[in-house]
């Protein structure tokens, strides 16, 4: 039965809104009257979602990556439990507390009442269902596993939001210390240093170098704050516009592998990425080169995507996929080796799913380790630039305490 998005008063004015199923715009109005409501507009859901898409977007509405979790965890939940697609979608868009939510819910359970496929219909909306997430409800629907593969999909889902925040929260301490720094340091520099030393100048004083030089970069700092500023904004700007280039972006990306400590997060979180999907995808029966793929796609280092590519030029000719990953010399060893023993027994998306696991506790580990090295760092480069300061300060009145003296 088609949906209907309609909107409506009641007896006292009020304005209503929602969706409704009836099996034509006359049976939909209908129904409004039946339940005391005056019909003002009446129209088929997926047209109205798709005709308002583009200003929805452009304002931002778009599904939020825990509303995406929590929607796939519904209807996975719906599918496991034996009811049919149309009608779970259509249970989603009762329950739904948004209006975005409810249409979009709406719009997909239309396209599917059309004759189309989930997959398909969620091509109507890739910016809330990316290509990877489509190619595994397209692969869940060619198995006929469905409500397994939208299960294992919400796991991931939830697992690389979990992984994303504690990474966040993890580097917020840090970010916080270097703001409220910076601007200490341009404070004390902008108004305490030209107060204090400026009294020691009108006295003719012979003033020590490093007071010079510091009231120098005072004065700096208060004549061309907005020059710093706007530089600052260009070359953000220029590089922002460089890396965009393919060449400088598959340069740098080469570099962040190679980078001290950030390499290891890097290639972490993009292993945990690249296990996660290529376990759920082996799951639902995709096959390998298609799998492969989909998971490299997924990898946000582009000098990895690389390799994986000639990771799957290796296994179309033969090699097992343990060797082929092993020979790209990028991911960590412990992924070739359960891959490897997958192979052995048969069973390689479990040693997929233990693999995804075990980098992800690891790149726990290494990122509070960076962060516990990074705080005190923070806290000692803070308080040498504030001493530095302070001598410069202070130097002038010492001397003229020893001049008086």
């Amino acid at each position: 039965m088609p949906a209907f998005r309609f909107e409506a008063i009641d007896a006292a004015g009020k304005a209503q809104k929602g969706v409704l199923d009836a099996d034509s715009a006359r049976g939909a109005r209908t129904q409004l009257r039946t339940q005391g409501l005056t019909p003002l507009v009446v129209e088929p859901a997926a047209t109205r979602t798709r005709g308002e898409r583009t200003q929805r977007l452009s304002l931002g509405r778009k599904l939020s990556q825990r509303e995406q979790a929590i929607l796939t965890r519904q209807l996975a939940s719906l599918l496991i439990a034996g009811l049919p697609l149309d009608e779970a979608l259509a249970v989603l868009t009762e329950q739904s507390e948004r209006d975005y939510i409810r249409e979009l819910m709406a719009s997909i359970r239309a396209e599917v009442l059309g004759g189309h496929s989930l997959a398909n219909a969620l091509t109507q909306h890739p910016k809330d269902f990316p290509d990877i997430y489509r190619a595994l409800v397209a692969a869940g629907e060619h198995t006929g596993k469905l409500g397994l593969v939208l299960s294992r999909l919400a796991d991931y889902i939830e697992q690389r939001n979990a992984l994303k925040q504690k990474i966040v929260l993890a580097f917020t301490y840090p970010a916080i210390v270097t703001l409220i720094a910076f601007g200490i340091v341009t404070f004390l520099l902008s108004y305490v240093v030209p107060q204090v030393v400026n009294v020691f100048a009108s006295t003719k004083q012979q003033l020590p170098i490093l007071t010079i030089l510091m009231m120098a970069l005072s004065g700096f700092v208060r004549s061309y704050w907005w020059a710093m500023l706007i530089a600052v904004v260009v070359v953000a700007t220029v590089v922002r516009a460089i890396l965009r280039q393919p060449g400088p972006r598959l340069a740098f990306d080469r570099w962040m592998l190679s980078a001290p400590l950030l390499g290891k997060l890097v290639r972490g979180y993009n292993t945990v990425r690249f296990a996660s999907t290529l376990g759920i995808l082996t799951a639902a029966g995709v096959p390998i080169l298609r799998a492969l793929q989909a998971a490299g796609e997924t990898l946000s280092n582009r000098a990895m995507r690389i390799n994986i590519d000639d990771a799957i030029v290796r296994v179309r000719e033969g090699t097992s996929l343990s060797r082929a990953l092993g020979n790209t010399k990028t991911f960590p060893p412990v992924l070739v080796h359960l891959i490897r023993s997958g192979e052995a027994t048969g069973d390689v998306t479990t040693m997929l799913d233990r693999a995804s696991e075990g980098e992800s506790r690891e790149l726990e580990r290494r990122t509070m380790f960076l962060t516990s090295l990074l705080e005190p760092l923070l806290i000692l480069a803070m308080g040498g630039v504030v001493l530095v300061i302070v001598l410069a300060v202070m130097m002038p009145i010492i001397e003229l305490n020893n001049l008086v003296q």
